[in-house]
């Protein structure tokens, strides 16, 4: 995990200035896809009691406000988009008028390469876990941000993937992010939702939160050219660090970082043929798993799962606690 630095981080660590998200830098180096998908295991139920299969994430990870500029108005100023041509010819667009009062105005972008790059990651994938694909854009509103999102999707789906998907049994299904929402809500789960960056970020929370914990997720960043990066989905944990610095107790729920590293490995063990370490990741999951069920965790989860008798450990203990069960399997 990283820290997008403010005004408070700034300070904190002498930094010259207020930096962009790292992360968002990673992602734009790789112009990669982020993979988010709840960690499930019995007695924690998800909130949404209709929702019976985990609900994959697909986040787009390059642009949009990720990659912004920003700045500060004054009344009397005009705010215009203005692109240069190759021949050096300008045009000219008008976002506000500024003649009575100051504001906030915002430039995003995005590149064709990467939202192709975004679709056929999110077709790919589908096609592996034998998934449907919904994806959500507000095409009606942004006629021709969104719209170029849902058109790249629309015919790299039917030139590349309409009969793989056909013949796999699954669908790509295109609608209105609200729609997208509202139908997620409604549904059994058991799906993709390829999203905007935003869309992504926002949703990936919900989703997880739903399921039960933002630290019950997986994470994984899949560069077109093969890279993986995984990570916890939930950053930093900011509050529970500064206890750690004074000495306090935590329980810090470090699912999430396990996951991550038994992702890293397996991947690892696979592009190396080397099966005695994919199947360390395989225990290492399960040995989580397995603690959890047998009702040692941490005290987030004795909050929400359905096991009357529950131990609450430390963020120390449980790690020892999943190492002890995992000595079972070696």
């Amino acid at each position: 995990a990283t820290i997008t630095p403010n005004a408070q981080r700034m300070t904190e660590y002498n930094l010259t200035e207020m930096w962009k998200s790292p992360n968002g830098t990673i992602r734009a180096i790789m112009d990669g896809t982020v993979f988010r998908a709840p960690i499930l295991v019995d007695f924690i139920k998800p909130v949404v009691k209709n929702w019976k299969k985990p609900i994959t994430i697909a986040r787009h990870a390059y642009g949009d406000i990720y990659a912004n500029t920003e700045l500060t108005t004054e009344a009397g100023d005009k705010a215009e988009l203005v692109v240069t041509k190759k021949d050096g010819s300008e045009e000219r667009t008008l976002i506000h008028d500024f003649s009575d009062e100051g504001g906030i105005v915002q430039g995003i972008h995005n590149s064709t390469p990467s939202i192709e790059s975004f679709a056929r990651s999110c077709f790919n994938y589908a096609l592996d876990r034998k998934q449907d694909l919904w994806f959500g854009a507000k095409d009606t509103i942004s006629k021709k941000y969104d719209h170029h999102f849902k058109d790249v999707f629309n015919d790299i789906y039917e030139s590349e993937y309409r009969d793989r998907f056909e013949a796999a049994g699954i669908e790509y299904f295109y609608s209105l992010i609200d729609d997208i929402v509202a139908r997620i809500m409604k549904s059994k789960g058991g799906m993709i939702w390829a999203c905007k960056n935003y869309d992504g970020d926002v949703m990936s929370d919900m989703i997880s939160s739903a399921f039960g914990s933002l630290a019950m997720m997986t994470s994984v960043l899949v560069s077109p050219s093969g890279i993986y990066e995984y990570e916890a989905a939930h950053g930093t944990v900011q509050r529970h660090y500064y206890k750690h610095l004074k000495g306090e107790e935590t329980s810090t729920n470090s699912v999430a970082t396990i996951f991550a590293w038994s992702g890293a490995l397996r991947k690892r063990g696979e592009l190396d043929e080397i099966p005695e370490l994919v199947k360390f990741a395989d225990k290492l999951e399960q040995s989580t798993i397995e603690t959890i069920e047998s009702g040692y965790m941490t005290r987030d989860l004795t909050l929400i799962t359905t096991i009357e008798e529950t131990v609450t450990l430390n963020s120390l203990d449980f790690i020892k606690a999943v190492r002890k069960t995992l000595e079972n399997y070696l």
